[in-house]
């Protein structure tokens, strides 16, 4: 396929979460010539959550069409338990889905070829061939926010895992007397160490001083205060940062025993804190490499664009239209 044809071919893509969708029409050379954002609504239910997908493809794929381009394919990413070969969004709490045949529904609606994808995976896809970790061959992409997941990459294709749930790094136990995590389960790393767990515990040590601090029941600091705060020298934030900073190192350190990359990609909102976070991030992982290989530690190079490139990839990857990415 020529860079002549490619120019007006498209990817109607979509990434979906429990607030909002992030939307795209994208060329196969991974460059997006559209952009839309729009609510999610998720209080409304499943049913009227994906009505509002379909619709929203249906209008971009109108748009392209009015613009001169040719929609060639639907990408869609969701969160939670995705069956990608089968095209079903199992389970996604903040969503409301169970076993939603998404790919079925909106081939039907759409009458394009669709690829539905988890909303991580996808992230890593378009982080490893596009973004922080292009050219490295084996990528780990670590995206902490309100929980924590990550993408095992190795040469453009994300492992989904037999039942579509693999990445879950954020459930690696790396403090056995710690925190009970929303799985059940004490100690989890994401009940430690995601952006959630930060601004928690910062509350809860700060106790009776949290007003004190600036934060209010309504207004809790979050992990970019926190991270501000430590940055600025104070005692409580500079534990709390530590304690979480020490806790991811130990769960990349196991994710690096595990799958050996080359190169480690930080994303979601924790990873905004940049250098507050890797250059100590680097330092304690540092530390636990014995004779394993140190990967290289950085941040995500994409944004919040990650999850409809790498929906989009994953559909041209269906279509078999792989060529340009690594070459831009």
């Amino acid at each position: 396929m020529s860079h002549a044809v490619d120019a007006d071919r498209v990817v109607v893509a979509l990434d979906v979460g429990g607030t909002g969708m992030k939307c795209a029409l994208v060329r196969p050379d991974g460059v997006a010539v559209r952009t839309e954002r729009h609510p999610t609504d998720a209080s409304r239910g499943p049913t009227a959550v994906v009505g509002t997908i379909l619709d929203v493809a249906v209008g971009l794929a109108d748009k392209a069409r009015a613009d001169g381009l040719t929609p060639i394919a639907v990408g869609i990413a969701v969160p939670g338990v995705v069956d990608e070969a089968r095209g079903v969004a199992v389970w996604s709490a903040n969503v409301g889905f169970r076993d939603v045949p998404l790919r079925d529904l909106a081939v039907r609606r759409l009458g394009l070829p669709t690829a539905l994808g988890h909303d991580v995976r996808v992230g890593g896809l378009a982080e490893a061939r596009l973004g922080a970790g292009r050219g490295t061959g084996h990528v780990l992409f670590v995206a902490i926010g309100t929980g924590i997941a990550a993408a095992h990459v190795v040469d453009g294709r994300a492992a989904v895992g037999a039942h579509g749930a693999a990445g879950e790094i954020g459930h690696i136990l790396v403090r056995p007397d710690g925190p009970r995590c929303g799985c059940g389960r004490p100690g989890c790393l994401e009940a430690v160490a995601s952006a959630a767990a930060i601004g928690r515990r910062y509350a809860e040590l700060a106790g009776g001083t949290a007003e004190l601090a600036g934060a209010t029941a309504d207004a809790p600091v979050t992990a970019a205060e926190v991270a501000e705060r430590a940055a600025a020298g104070e005692p409580l934030a500079s534990e709390v940062w530590q304690e979480a900073v020490e806790a991811l190192a130990d769960g990349l350190a196991t994710g690096q025993a595990l799958f050996d990359v080359a190169t480690i990609v930080l994303g979601g909102g924790l990873a905004q804190a940049g250098d507050r976070l890797l250059i100590p991030l680097r330092a304690a992982l540092h530390e636990r490499m014995t004779f394993h290989r140190e990967p290289r530690l950085v941040a995500a190079a994409l944004g919040d664009e990650a999850g409809c490139l790498g929906a989009a990839l994953l559909a041209l990857d269906a279509l078999g239209v792989r060529d340009h990415q690594e070459k831009r």
